[in-house]
């Protein structure tokens, strides 16, 4: 039987690659390292790459094992499940991963000015009923901008139709600049191989969508800094399926 929840709690406060700062702290304690993740944790000048939302950072891990001249940070507040990471990434010695766990409603309070050069959004809650809550939302994508580099990436993999479609229209609409989408990953020909690689880690979700036999859709695209950025306008059908560990959706059949 696994550890329970208190334990690895417990376990993550000694964790040295481990920082908690939910919104209940970080108002009363301020994060001092924004703006200086390379010289007093990763100790090099690589690039830095975020993954919010990352679950038991599956993604976090296995991008790391191939790209050991990048840092990478996995983001999430459910601490329970960032501990299966975390403890992996101390067992395998690998110095280029960290963890923080916090809202990600907050994540401009971490991170300074072109101090992240991409960001990886890995089966995000698709927020059918709250635009403000979606993680490719123009709220989020200024939040971004505060910290992500100009033009810097931003990678989307769902298996939410409702969420990549709405993306899609926010994208479009900001005509910002598109460099992949595709609404069924794994059948999509002419994907180079170490694209496949890295798009082919599958997370603890992303099993079961594909279980489900769910269609897996991908998209990155570019974050300028200027520009005003507009809602999408336009009524989406809702995902006609219930994700697990999610809320029942109401009768509703559409939104925005």
């Amino acid at each position: 039987m696994g550890k329970g929840k208190l334990e690895k709690f417990a376990d993550m406060e000694k964790f040295e690659n481990v920082f908690q700062y939910p919104f209940s702290v970080i108002d009363n304690v301020p994060f001092t390292m924004k703006g200086h993740w390379r010289d007093e944790y990763f100790k090099n000048d690589n690039p830095i790459v975020l993954e919010l939302g990352c679950g038991k950072g599956e993604y976090t891990v296995g991008l790391a094992r191939m790209f050991p001249n990048i840092n990478f940070i996995g983001v999430d507040i459910k601490g329970a499940r960032m501990w299966t990471g975390a403890k992996q990434t101390l067992e395998e010695g690998l110095k280029n991963v960290a963890f923080l766990r916090t809202n990600i409603e907050i994540i401009d309070r971490f991170f300074d000015k072109d101090e992240v050069q991409e960001i990886w959004l890995t089966f995000s809650d698709p927020q059918m009923k709250n635009a403000h809550k979606r993680l490719s939302s123009t709220f989020f994508m200024e939040r971004y901008r505060h910290f992500l580099v100009d033009n810097g990436i931003i990678h989307l993999k769902t298996d939410s139709n409702f969420l990549f479609t709405y993306t899609k229209y926010m994208v479009d609409v900001n005509k910002l600049p598109l460099l992949f989408r595709t609404e069924d990953l794994y059948n999509t020909e002419g994907i180079d191989e170490e694209t496949k690689k890295i798009l082919g880690i599958h997370t603890y979700y992303e099993q079961m969508w594909i279980d489900r036999g769910l269609n897996i859709r991908y998209t990155k695209f570019r974050l300028p800094n200027e520009g005003t950025l507009q809602e999408p306008d336009v009524e989406i059908p809702l995902d006609e399926y219930r994700s697990y560990h999610r809320p029942k959706r109401s009768g509703l059949s559409v939104s925005k």
